[in-house]
């Protein structure tokens, strides 16, 4: 990535024609294969209706308005919303009110009469149940099954008659009582072969701290160097992403390009050469973090290694700090609600930066901030055959994304030449 953003840095201003019909068809591509991703990740996120609600409002309201901190409010609203519904508080809330306003004596007369009614079917049921299911055995049957029983002769080992339920030679349980408890959570995390919960709570408090200490400074100064911005910057980008690489593009695009850091140009050709690349999106802040310190005192190799080290931090800390506490959460039917929901807005999201890189995916010489796809039939003929190539033939998504560039090549030789 560092590479490649010094190739783009000494590119002049205008790039030939057919590159840009390249770079157009890859990112027409890449658009396919994110929408795919949406798709699939949906199916698995979306278990009620409230998930399915929760993926379109995240989806929607992602659309409307882009902001660092707004992210992060709709998957923490969610989570909120999916705890409230599956501890069922708002049922409790509903029920106490009806209650407190339904008439008086309406309440205790209904449950007197169901009560008696319950009584009598319960009664009825266990007289005639009794009836069917104990019907008297005949005398003469019983003696008629004595005699025909075999007799055993004296010659023969002498037959053992268990004494007990357990014929076997098996030990019996234990009784309850001498049983051995059950542990406590947090005593039951000494042979877990990671790490400790003490030490999981510690590189969460660690990573809590350091977040509250940049993020601050970076509020309070307004006037920070370009090298501390951008490592606070992507420190934030990093922490807040909870729904893929692809979440992660529009957002980058928010606070490198509109600052003025780099260019909507080479932003857009970065993010078309990078999705044919392995690797996750994350290393596309690299490649920003290394021009956006080119006009500056910093070396560019500093950049990216200031991007590099902000935007991955955070994930590796909150990954290593949750596999301590795992063993713990994973049992709590609350903190399992509330990754329910914060998943479900993160998918939703998903759909959003889909969105977004649709509006921004048509490269042309004179609209180098990027056009929407669907201003060529042909870009969009090329989003559908990325998705229809993967998801039908399986095709493996790099190959999908450079057969989007090939196909945004013939585009140029039918059409434009």
């Amino acid at each position: 990535m560092y590479g490649l953003s010094v190739g783009i840095s000494r590119v002049g201003n205008t790039l030939p024609i057919p590159v840009y019909a390249l770079l157009s068809g890859l990112n027409a591509a890449t658009v396919g294969i994110i929408a795919l991703a949406a798709v699939r990740l949906a199916e698995k996120a979306i278990t009620d209706r409230l998930t399915r609600a929760l993926v379109y409002l995240g989806g929607v309201m992602g659309m409307l308005y882009t902001a660092l901190w707004y992210y992060p409010v709709l998957m923490i609203g969610a989570g909120i919303a999916t705890s409230v519904w599956d501890l069922r508080y708002l049922h409790a809330i509903a029920g106490l009110l009806k209650r407190r306003w339904a008439r008086p004596g309406t309440a205790e007369n209904q449950s007197a009469d169901d009560l008696e009614n319950c009584h009598h079917v319960s009664w009825v049921d266990a007289q005639s149940t009794h009836d069917r299911t104990l019907p008297p055995t005949p005398l003469n049957s019983r003696r008629e099954s004595r005699m025909t029983q075999p007799e055993v002769p004296s010659s023969q080992s002498t037959i053992v008659v268990p004494t007990s339920r357990y014929p076997y030679p098996t030990e019996p349980p234990p009784p309850l009582d001498l049983q051995k408890p059950e542990l406590d959570p947090l005593e039951s995390l000494a042979d877990f072969p990671s790490m400790s919960w003490k030490f999981g709570s510690a590189i969460l408090a660690f990573f809590v701290f350091s977040f509250i200490i940049i993020i601050t400074t970076h509020v309070v100064i307004s006037d920070a160097p370009r090298g501390f911005s951008l490592f606070a910057d992507l420190y934030l980008a990093g922490t807040i992403i909870f729904g893929g690489g692809p979440v992660v593009i529009p957002l980058l695009r928010e606070y490198i390009v509109t600052q003025g850091w780099v260019s909507p140009r080479d932003f857009l050709l970065g993010l078309a050469i990078i999705q044919s690349f392995p690797g996750p999106n994350f290393n596309f802040g690299i490649y920003l973090g290394s021009l956006a310190t080119a006009g500056t005192t910093l070396p560019s190799f500093c950049g990216a290694l200031i991007a590099f080290v902000a935007i991955y931090t955070p994930g590796m800390l909150i990954v290593v700090g949750f596999t301590g506490l795992w063993r713990i959460l994973r049992s709590r039917k609350w903190f399992l609600s509330i990754l329910r929901g914060v998943n479900a807005s993160a998918v939703g999201l998903v759909y959003a930066a889909v969105y977004k890189l649709w509006q921004i995916g048509y490269l042309t010489a004179t609209m180098q901030g990027g056009l929407p796809l669907g201003t060529d039939p042909w870009l969009v003929a090329i989003t559908a055959t990325a998705f229809v190539a993967v998801a039908w033939f399986r095709v493996n998504p790099p190959v999908a994304i450079l057969l989007g560039g090939v196909m945004g090549m013939l585009r140029f030789a039918i059409v434009e030449r």
